[in-house]
């Protein structure tokens, strides 16, 4: 839990910093450190990557993970259910705290990186990618608050809450998978986590929440193609 605990001081600290600053950050300086945090997302998602023990199942779960993804549009509903939160909330009369709250709980809590940085600190108690994420909401809050005041800061509670169950979840979980099914799933995670990475430099626009799925795809055929290699071999 230390990632989420890390994770939910950083939106607090930037959402404070944000809300008395708010007139005084420069887009530009924004701007850069986030390509800088992008840049670091590409490296902690490459050395993830190299954890893989087997390159067949990077392929196989990769390849029916996205076309799971994109046939059920999870990128497609994300952004829907995005639009339709806030056209809901702008009608009320405190708009910037209540939008302000949804998009912050979106942009913190939706994710690749949210749900292989929450696994990965399950699994095997590494919590570098939430750590990771943590400085990218450190900025985004900042952001955020500038604009819409305290709705960001509250959005905290849900970061703990949906993060930590999720953690919470896969030490359950990880109980029954092996470490070559650990190292796969955290393999194919790691890839999408590279594609996220590329998304906040800017160089590409990646649907990354649709290849999602991968995560759940790797260790599931772990077995199956380990005792193929095994056979062939």
């Amino acid at each position: 839990m230390l990632g989420v605990i890390i994770n939910c001081i950083t939106v607090i600290v930037g959402s404070l910093v944000g809300m008395t600053f708010k007139n005084l950050i420069s887009k530009k300086v924004t701007d850069g450190v986030m390509v800088a945090i992008g840049l670091c997302t590409v490296y902690i998602g490459i050395d993830g990557a190299l954890s893989g023990e087997n390159t067949l199942v990077l392929i196989l779960s990769m390849a029916i993970g996205a076309a799971i993804g994109f046939v059920l549009d999870i990128d497609g509903r994300i952004n829907k259910f995005s639009e339709f939160a806030t056209r809901r909330f702008k009608k009320d009369d405190n708009v910037n705290v209540a939008e302000g709250f949804v998009t912050a709980c979106l942009i913190f809590c939706v994710g690749a990186m949210t749900l292989v940085g929450s696994v990965q600190a399950g699994v095997n108690g590494d919590n570098t990618t939430l750590i990771t994420k943590a400085m990218l909401d450190l900025i985004s809050s900042l952001a955020l608050a500038s604009t819409f005041g305290v709705g960001v800061l509250l959005s905290t509670l849900f970061v703990l809450v949906f993060q930590g169950g999720i953690v919470l979840l896969s030490s359950l979980v990880g109980d029954f998978l092996s470490l070559s099914m650990q190292n796969e799933m955290i393999c194919a995670g790691s890839v999408i986590i590279i594609g996220l990475g590329l998304n906040i430099i800017g160089v590409s626009k990646i649907k990354v929440a649709n290849f999602v799925p991968a995560m759940f795809i790797a260790p599931a055929i772990t077995p199956l193609l380990n005792k193929f290699v095994e056979i062939i071999s």
